[in-house]
């Protein structure tokens, strides 16, 4: 009887998966809130079912988030057992972000071996945006561990012929959906693709299967927002930043085609192309959009990318070890509501998870992605990837075969095209989404970049004729990608910036020269150069023990401490005056916007209304049922949040009737009824209007 060999461990994995560990996971005991809003959310699913299952933003189930709940499940299931600390919100991101290194690994090493795997595995953990993302409790690093789990699934389903397989990786999409919706039907057209060219059955079969795969996949997707819209209005809480309480509307308006052409509900207005350069901004009109998604409402206190640090905290102080606090520095900044404009019409602000630096997402067009601002997080590699995707299709075609005839290998390499290419067709167009949504080139880059070593490897083994041709293609992709890079780091270190520039031409030069000129040598050095400063990028967040609202890296990051929230802070006087006065009232007080009562629900543990959602716009109900919940005494104070200059509709008039009805409460001995505070450099207003009187 033959004996199976016992697999042996793969050393190079174990040191990738324990510095993906340290880069993900190194400081998060300092993670604050990390991202309030949803550190609300989560603080209020571990009090009750009905809000667990909702993913309610309150404990009293008034309002969701505006995703569903199954990312927040995993982060609220961490929170019960550990209790709600920063740390325990973000270790499912952290845990995820590790578990897709080993799945890139996974994926890799069958057809291109245990190289590829590696360098795959390693490429992706040191990804600026995936450290950045894979460290806060955003959605983003488990939807992609859940999209590569789907894929690594259905290459499975498709070497073993097996339908179980091929209906569990389609349902995967749909949990994934109930993740982040839309955004995690992008690699659709990759899974389609690969499975109908790489699975071996009869056509009918094949068909049949794939019908099965997508049922598994509808039922998965619209189960929950179906379970969802079908309950009663009156009965759960309402769809946190739709337009008409439905999940499916939220899906495929807010989180779904706004993401594409701009946001244009909730927020008084159209958003074309946040960050993009327009004919009116160039002419410095370019307005800021009220209640911008994520926003924060902040001034610019920072740096964007491509701009020098100063050695100065955000807030234009020297570093203290306290929150930054002081007036911006740059001077040409308009300070208005939502994205900060400059004179010229351009986003500013640092890119360091501040509100500034929410849509700091470049001009629209083919090369988006490798402008300073997007490119800074994920454009490290991209050369790579698209090189490798050009030497892993003609690398791996089988010798004589005709032009359709597609070996298993090339259907890898189609899987991974078909998951760049709409991903980043997407972003070089779209309109409304955050730089850290890029995490989702990242496994694509990532798998490209190793099946392009391997390709070349597998050609300059062959024959002369082809080890010209992968010197060349080398020779290609170290200098654009030594070039590139020198761009991301010339405003931060110039003499680096220069000292790759001539590593780059080096090297180029090199490669072309024949193989006896000590490859090794060539290999260690290319490696080294392409990785050390993306490896510093991401080392940022971990040195700094950030864990951003929005997610990103950046040497900027070093001049600050801690983690860096648009919401979360708390007036202590406020809180206490209305804890002492609450009485029997269900909420300690209603406000304008969920970032203007996330850090009191988390600290306190109590109800606190956001009457309008997450951009303080959301018609979650009439000025008549404002007055009724007033009246029966469920709600007896109202405090003017960050969005109360710039809610419309119903909530306008709420906050108009308060204004005119309610009566003003000093809530410190040492001040009037408007308390102010400082909140990420700029001062925020908190006035208490006591309601409990109006009908007395």
């Amino acid at each position: 009887m033959q004996v199976k060999k016992r697999q042996k461990t793969d050393w190079y994995l174990v040191s990738v998966l324990l510095l993906g560990a340290f880069l993900y996971g190194w400081g998060i005991w300092d993670a604050g809130s990390a991202n309030s809003y949803y550190t609300a959310a989560i603080t209020s699913m571990t009090k009750s079912w009905s809000n667990f299952w909702y993913g309610a933003f309150d404990p009293a189930g008034f309002i969701t988030v505006d995703k569903p709940p199954v990312a927040l499940w995993f982060m609220a299931i961490s929170a019960k057992i550990f209790g709600v600390h920063g740390w325990s919100v973000v270790l499912p991101s952290v845990l995820a972000g590790i578990g897709s290194i080993f799945l890139m690994y996974k994926l890799l090493v069958p057809k291109f071996g245990l190289w590829a795997g590696r360098i795959g595995a390693l490429v992706l953990a040191l990804t600026p945006t995936v450290v950045a993302n894979s460290r806060t409790n955003n959605m983003d690093a488990i939807l992609v561990f859940f999209l590569l789990l789907a894929v690594f699934t259905l290459q499975k389903a498709v070497s073993r012929q097996n339908v179980w397989l091929v209906i569990i990786s389609f349902g995967l999409i749909g949990v994934g959906f109930n993740i982040k919706m839309l955004q995690a039907f992008m690699i659709l057209p990759a899974m389609l693709v690969f499975y109908w060219v790489a699975i071996k059955l009869p056509w009918k079969k094949k068909l049949a299967w794939l019908v099965v795969g997508l049922a598994s996949l509808s039922i998965f997707t619209l189960a929950y927002p179906v379970a969802v819209d079908s309950v009663d209005k009156s009965n759960r809480p309402y769809i946190g930043s739709s337009q008409s309480n439905s999940l499916l509307e939220l899906a495929f308006g807010y989180n779904g085609t706004e993401r594409l052409l701009g946001q244009s509900t909730g927020t008084g207005g159209a958003f074309p192309g946040m960050g993009n350069t327009s004919k009116s901004s160039k002419s410095g009109t370019n307005k800021t959009m009220p209640g911008a998604k994520k926003s924060g409402n902040s001034k610019a206190n920072g740096k964007m990318p491509g701009q020098a640090p100063t050695g100065k905290a955000p807030g234009g102080t020297a570093p203290t070890g306290k929150k930054p606090t002081g007036t911006p520095p740059n001077k040409n900044v308009k300070q208005g509501k939502g994205i900060a404009a400059s004179k010229q019409g351009k986003p500013t602000g640092n890119m360091q998870g501040g509100g500034n630096s929410a849509f700091a997402i470049g001009s629209a067009g083919p090369f988006r992605l490798f402008q300073s601002d997007l490119g800074s997080q994920i454009g490290w590699y991209l050369p790579l990837a698209i090189l490798g995707l050009i030497a892993g299709w003609f690398g791996f075609r089988k010798r004589g075969a005709k032009w359709y005839h597609i070996s298993e290998e090339q259907s890898e390499v189609l899987l991974w095209a078909g998951w760049f290419v709409p991903v980043y067709g997407f972003f070089s167009v779209a309109s409304f989404f955050h730089p850290y949504y890029t995490i989702m080139l990242a496994p694509a880059i990532a798998a490209l970049t190793a099946i392009g070593v391997s390709a070349v490897v597998k050609m300059s083994a062959n024959n002369s004729k082809h080890a010209l041709f992968s010197r060349i293609l080398i020779s290609i992709a170290v200098l654009s990608t030594l070039l590139l890079q020198s761009y991301y780091v010339w405003s931060y270190y110039p003499v680096i910036s220069v000292i790759l520039i001539i590593m780059a031409i080096i090297l180029a030069i090199w490669w072309l020269m024949p193989r006896q000129m000590n490859n090794r040598i060539k290999i260690l050095l290319s490696a080294i150069g392409i990785l050390a400063m993306a490896g510093w990028w991401s080392l940022t967040p971990t040195l700094s023990h950030n864990s951003a609202a929005i997610p990103a890296a950046s040497p900027s990051l070093l001049s600050q401490q801690g983690s860096s929230d648009m919401g979360g802070d708390v007036n202590n006087q406020l809180l206490s005056y209305t804890k002492q006065h609450q009485g029997n009232a269900k909420y300690l007080f209603a406000t304008t916007d969920s970032n203007s009562a996330s850090g009191y629900i988390i600290k306190s543990g109590k109800s606190v209304m956001a009457i309008g959602g997450y951009n303080g716009t959301d018609p979650t109900m009439t000025l008549s049922e404002f007055k009724a919940l007033v009246k029966s005494g469920q709600l007896k104070y109202f405090v003017m949040g960050n969005n109360s200059k710039t809610s419309s509709g119903q909530i306008s008039k709420i906050l108009s009737w308060v204004k005119k009805n309610g009566t003003k409460i000093s809530y410190s001995s040492t001040t009037n009824s408007t308390q102010t505070q400082k909140m990420g450099g700029q001062t925020q207003a908190s006035t208490l209007y006591d309601l409990s009187s109006i009908y007395q």
